[in-house]
Formats: C-alpha cells, structure tokens, sequence
C-alpha cells in the first residue's frame, strides 16, 4: 500500500486538474500531448535505460498504432474501442518482425539499425496509396462511451491520463519481478544473466515488443484526438525527440518518463510562443535556444531530473524483508557415493594461432574441493569458461554427470546444477544486493511477463526472494541486503556473487578468485563456507592466486602452466612438486 500511494495521489491530481476553475483550454491540451509523449517514453524507458538498447525509431510504431485505428474506423466503419486491441497488435507484430532483425545488433549498429527503419517506414506511410500519401487520412471517429463523444481535449484527456496511470503500474509490476530482474541485468552485459538462466534474445525481444505496444497506443489515441492522421509525426525527427523525452526525464525510470514529456512538450511551446517576440521572429531560433537548454540540463542532471530530484528528497525507502520460510523445491543431489561430477577430457581452445588451453583433462569428484592454479595467463578463466559455455571449444570433451555439454549454451549448463562466480565482478550496481542475488534463482521461478504485470507472481515472487535473502544471511551480508551493490567493497561484491551462485542450488560450484579483495577473518569465513558446502554434497572447482588459501582449503590442486597441465594432486605433493616451483619460481630459485 505505501508504494501505491504516490500513484494515488498524482491520479487524484490529474483528476481534479480539468475542474480547476478558470483552467485554460490550452492547458489541458498541453497536458494531452504530455500523456502522448509519457507513453512512448516509457517504453523507451524500459528499452533503452533498463534494457540498454537504444531506439531511434519508436514514432514509427506510434504510426503502426495510429494508422491501423485509422484505416479500421474510417474504410470499415469498425468502432474505435474494438480498433484498439488490433491497432496494439499490428505495432506489437512490427516489432517482432523488426525485432528480430534488430535486437541481434549491438555498439552503434543497433541506433544505426533504428534509425534506417525508422526512416524507412515514415517513407511507406508517405507513398502507401490506402494510406492516403503524404495527405494522410481525416475524419476519424472520436472516442465515444455511450453518449459522450470525446470530442474536445477536456473530455479525452481522461482516456489518454488513465492509459498512462494503467501503462505505468504495469512497467513498474514488470520491473519488480523475475522477468524485470532478467531485463535489468542486460545493461550490463548478456554473459552474467546467460549464466543464471536468462534467455537473452528472449528478454530483449520482449522489451522492444512492449516498448512498441505503448508507442502503438500512443498512436491510437493520437488518431482520435486529432481526429485526422498523416505521416509527419512519426518520422525520425520525433524518434529523436521521444527518446530526448526519456533521457531528460531519467532513462531508467517510469516516473522519469512521464517527467521528462512534461519537461520536453511544455519547454518547447514556451519557446515557439515566445521567442518571436524577443526576436521579433527572425528565423526559428527556438529549435537551437530548445538544444543548448537540453543540453545544459544534462549537465547538471547527467542521469535525468526525476533521479536528480529523488536524491535530493529525503525519502526512505520502506523495504520490507523476505520471508525466510518460503522455500523453493530443491535441487536433487548428486548420488552420495564417491564419483565423477565434472569429467574434462583433452580440453582445447585455440584463439586464431594462440592455444589457452592446451588438452587440459581433469576430474571433479562429487563432494570435493580443487583447485585450478597457476600463473596469470594460464588459461584458468579459459577453463572455467569452457565448462560454462561462455566460449565454445576447439577440441576435447566436457561432460557432467556424464552428459556431454561440449559448446553447450550457458542457460543449459546452468540447468544441470553448474553455477559460477566472475574474475572481474559482474553485478548490476544500481540493483539492491538481495535484486542481485535472486537472479540466481532466475531458472527457479515460473511466473512469465504477463502475470508479471498483473501481479499474479507475487506467490513465486516471495519465494525467489526468500531463497535470495537466505543465501545473503549463509555469507553473512544481511546487513546489506537493501544497499546498492555498486556501493559495495570489492570484497563484498565477490561475496555477493556467491550468494547469486548459490541461489541455483547447484551440483558445482565454480569460483574465479573468490578471496580477492577479502581481508583475513573474511577469508576464513569463506573456506569454512565452502567446506560447509563440500560436506552437504556440494562440489567446489576454484581459481585461487592465495596459495595459503588453496592449501589450507583444496583437496586436489590442479596446475597449468600457458595453458597446459603440469601438475595435479594433493597440496602436499603440489607443495614439493619441481615443475610447479618452477612455473612460480623460476628454475633459478
């Protein structure tokens, strides 16, 4: 209920805004126009700032929304209210089509992409003859509920501010669930959520889908206010400004949008109404004086106003803990006799003329701890990058349980009980700890988009956050189960990988130096962790450049040497081991 409240409060504010005695009709169109921006900007807020994928194009899919009620209502006769679901539908198959083409591009491919088929299709709509050409199509129908006609702007502004309050509960609900975690942690690139499960493509093509249906009604309920459609609003000029709209706002959040469309419409009627006066109209200076004001917001508020503004209202937020007794059904365990969880057999990558690892063949034993070893440069990440499926191989074979999972995508590895930390730490900072770490729990979860938004996820929601927090508490982080994990300790932020780690239940457990940046007592607790773990059934593969750590800890060390085994067995026989000194050493010493 108090995260609602907010949302209450500004539906009551916009609802009483039209009363308001003496309220000037031009107002309440600018507020009209505002809600028609707020709603594509908030896909694109979901798109671009949550989902890292920036559009150009998204006026393009305001046409599809706005044609297709259009042509329905005017050619066929067909009501508005029943034109809406097919114009959603039509933008949402766009999207797809152009999805799939576009979401697979990356770097400045990806705008480049949005900007050609966002000029493409403003040319199509311009030339389509049951379009109308550039002349477009006139005489839509207005919205209508029994006798009312929503004719004038006092009436539809209703329609249009109850599509954005609608739009915005179903983002944030999104946001704040499995799927919304699986988007957000694209932004920081595909490699750590594809090891926890996340089918990338998937989740980005979902986000361009949804982005799109809000551009579409958008579009739908431009045609109906304007009451007449034709090309010019959906070229790339108003792509660019729709996304100036979520970046002025702040990219990555919901309100941010909605502010950001305030900010852009309400700035730019200032400055066409009264810049001609000051310079007696000579020439449209309002395009450049509208540049160099946006500009100079950015500066002072890089990340967008409405984060500006939040940062600077001491508001707490009131986070509630999970339940810890919800509890997720478990993993089945390996067979609790002795035998082989993780066969490497000849392993073999190649980089052009370069080998890093170089038929490597090794074994890990269920409920054991070893060790991967050796210089910088060794091909130990390699490795471990091998088994997950991050890099394919160039020979050998890698099995699990027996199952071969040679150049196996990551979300299957992970399926079979295999999870891992990073070298270089890969968390998404502006998540909270507890955020982080359930989206190791990611392939645990059942609910999907849709009962996202409707808040029918909230039973399996409760339970993935639970396993989350009970991890947190296992590595002794619940103190900062609410912070940032950006305003983490390196040390801290392996730990949190961990605990992300450990969300999966796996079978094996794979940690790329897990006690770098961790002080001794830290240190301690973490070999006691990993031995707890070993004794409940787990086994553990580890990269390690603390070699009091490793001996202390490991009971069988393997070591590389430029990609190649030189070694392999207890600590004590890798203590005294003559090729192993000297790979550290040197033959000197």
């Amino acid at each position: 209920m108090p995260q609602r409240l907010p949302i209450m409060l500004f539906a009551l504010v916009m609802a009483v805004i039209p009363f308001i005695p003496g309220m000037p009709p031009f107002w309440i169109v600018l507020l009209d126009n505002i809600g028609l921006s707020a709603l594509v900007a908030m896909g694109l807020v979901l798109l671009t700032g949550v989902g890292g994928l920036t559009s150009f194009g998204q006026a393009a899919f305001c046409g599809f929304g706005a044609y297709t009620t259009a042509v329905l209502t005017t050619a066929y006769g067909l009501s508005p209210w029943l034109a809406l679901p097919l114009s959603l539908i039509v933008s949402g198959l766009a999207a797809v089509v152009l999805g799939l083409i576009t979401v697979r591009l990356s770097g400045h491919y990806l705008p480049l992409g949005t900007i050609a088929w966002g000029i493409g299709l403003f040319y199509l709509f311009s030339k389509l003859e049951f379009l109308g050409r550039n002349d477009g199509i006139s005489g839509v129908p207005p919205l209508s509920i029994g006798s009312l006609k929503m004719i004038d702007p006092g009436t539809i502004y209703f329609a249009i501010w109850i599509a954005v309050l609608v739009s915005a509960l179903l983002t944030m609900n999104l946001l704040d669930s499995r799927t919304g975690r699986a988007i957000r942690a694209l932004r920081r690139g595909h490699i750590a959520a594809e090891a926890f499960g996340v089918q990338t493509p998937r989740a980005k093509l979902l986000v361009f889908i949804y982005a799109a249906v809000l551009a579409g009604l958008s579009g739908w309920l431009y045609a109906h206010f304007e009451r007449a459609v034709n090309p010019t609003p959906f070229g790339a000029q108003a792509g660019i400004e729709y996304l100036f709209v979520a970046v002025v706002g702040g990219a990555g959040y919901v309100w941010g949008g909605v502010l950001g469309a305030a900010i852009v419409v309400i700035l730019k009627e200032i400055l066409q109404s009264y810049l001609p006066y000051v310079f007696h109209g000579e020439g449209q200076l309002e395009t450049i004086v509208f540049g160099i004001l946006l500009v100079t917001l950015l500066q002072i508020a890089p990340t967008g106003v409405w984060p500006w503004l939040m940062a600077r209202i001491p508001l707490k937020p009131n986070r509630r803990r999970p339940d810890t007794s919800l509890t997720l059904p478990a993993r089945p365990r390996a067979a609790e006799t002795p035998g082989v969880l993780l066969q490497i057999d000849h392993a073999r990558k190649q980089f052009g003329g370069v080998v890093a690892v170089n038929d490597v063949s090794f074994d890990v034993q269920t409920r054991e701890i070893v060790a991967l070893i050796g210089p910088n440069g060794a091909g130990k990440s390699t490795t471990f990058n091998l088994v997950t499926g991050v890099l394919t191989s160039s020979g050998g074979r890698i099995s699990v349980l027996g199952k071969n999972i040679n150049n196996a995508p990551p979300q299957e590895v992970v399926k079979l009980g295999v999870a891992r930390t990073f070298q270089h730490v890969k968390l998404v900072p502006d998540m909270s700890v507890l955020e982080n770490v359930a989206i190791g729990a990611h392939l645990r979860g059942h609910a999907g988009a849709v009962a996202s938004m409707l808040r029918l996820d909230r039973a399996d929601e409760a339970k993935l956050l639970a396993e989350a927090a009970r991890q947190i508490e296992r590595v002794g982080l619940s103190e900062q189960i609410n912070q940032l994990a950006g305003s983490l300790s390196l040390g801290q932020q392996r730990i949190v990988e961990i605990a992300r780690a450990l969300c999966v239940d796996p079978m094996l457990l794979l940690l790329d130096e897990p006690a770098a940046g961790l002080r001794h007592m830290e240190k301690q607790q973490l070999a006691a962790l990993l031995r707890q773990l070993r004794d409940g059934g787990m086994s553990v593969l580890l990269v390690e450049h603390d070699m009091g750590f490793v001996m202390d800890l490991a009971d069988r060390i393997v070591v590389l040497d430029f990609g190649t085994k030189i070694a392999e067995g207890t600590p004590a026989a890798i203590k005294t081991n003559p090729d192993v000194i000297k790979a550290y050493l040197g033959a000197v010493a």
